[in-house]
């Protein structure tokens, strides 16, 4: 890393306030940064951008950069609340919003191909804050301007904009700034340690929840059956609690899903809960000292367990 750091950006536009109506806001936009993002981004319709919205849409845009498959992401509060993958980006939407329908009132909305018509029409059958998409049929941007304040925005090819280790990730702290390299996805070295080996569709499955669960705030959890989230839970203090969440929401559709685990699990405890709702295969880092007890575990329930030796916390 430099020892030293000079950042430049430039105004894009005021903010009404900022995450809460108190507090002053601007947009800026990085000139050195030439690829699909939010700041790249045209509006097309709709009220002006909230922070809110600005940061949410980030998260949604850089979700859907993950799957080459036609992909939709449902996100409040930076989490995905659904998302699928399916042949056509209509049925992955309609997927993405069928795993949280509740969740999803009042969402920000990101697909990777091109939004037509029949996709346009879903969306606007629900409340949705604001969209992001690399473009719009005719007929589907005039669907989506019939709701006035829906907040649609053109962002252009995605697939020039892959994800890179060498690309700067920046937080800002009080009295200074964290930097690291981009949060890249590693799937060539997984390894099976339990006797119950995943099925080819389960093992599609974990790789799917392997790729959403990147983008949940820790520590997370997410359930999938069908390239399709059915219960996610996000930012909990107790490893145990977010699979239990994940599960509640999931409810039935729990039964035969497959859990992707953000990182290691402590102790066997959410094993045990995993098993007792009907989960068949699950995904995670590995590298806790109780390994071999939660391996112990995934055996006595006949489950496959994946290990990926790379953990993804999101903070």
């Amino acid at each position: 890393m430099k020892r030293s750091l000079t950042l430049r950006f430039e105004i894009i536009q005021d903010l009404r306030y900022g995450e809460n109506a108190h507090q002053k806001a601007a947009f800026y936009r990085d000139p050195d940064f030439k690829g699909a993002c939010v700041a790249n981004a045209t509006q097309l319709n709709g009220k002006m951008l909230s922070f809110n919205n600005i940061v949410d849409l980030d998260a949604a845009l850089e979700f859907v950069k993950e799957f080459e498959r036609p992909a939709a992401v449902i996100i409040k509060h930076t989490n995905p609340c659904g998302a699928a993958c399916s042949d056509n980006i209509s049925q992955a939407y309609k997927k993405a919003h069928a795993s949280d329908p509740l969740s999803a009132f009042g969402s920000i909305v990101a697909l990777n191909r091109e939004c037509d018509l029949e996709t346009a029409k879903e969306i606007t059958s629900t409340f949705v804050e604001a969209m992001i998409a690399p473009g719009y049929s005719e007929d589907g941007l005039k669907t989506l301007k019939q709701k006035e304040n829906l907040r649609v925005l053109e962002v252009g090819d995605l697939t020039k904009t892959l994800i890179k280790t060498t690309e700067k990730d920046m937080k800002k702290v009080v009295g200074g700034l964290l930097v690291q390299e981009r949060d890249v996805l590693d799937v060539n070295n997984l390894t099976i340690l339990t006797e119950q080996k995943p099925s080819e569709e389960e093992m599609k499955t974990l790789l799917f929840g392997w790729k959403v669960v990147k983008h949940v705030k820790s520590n997370a959890i997410v359930l999938a059956s069908d390239e399709q989230t059915v219960g996610v839970g996000a930012g909990q203090m107790s490893r145990v609690d977010a699979v239990e969440i994940a599960i509640k929401k999931a409810g039935d559709r729990a039964q035969r899903s497959c859990m992707a685990s953000d990182a290691f699990f402590p102790f066997r405890d959410a094993i045990d809960v995993a098993a007792n709702a009907g989960i068949t295969a699950i995904i995670q880092p590995g590298g806790s000292v109780r390994d071999e007890e939660v391996i112990r575990a995934a055996n006595e329930h006949k489950i496959a367990m994946v290990f990926t030796g790379m953990r993804h916390f999101k903070h």
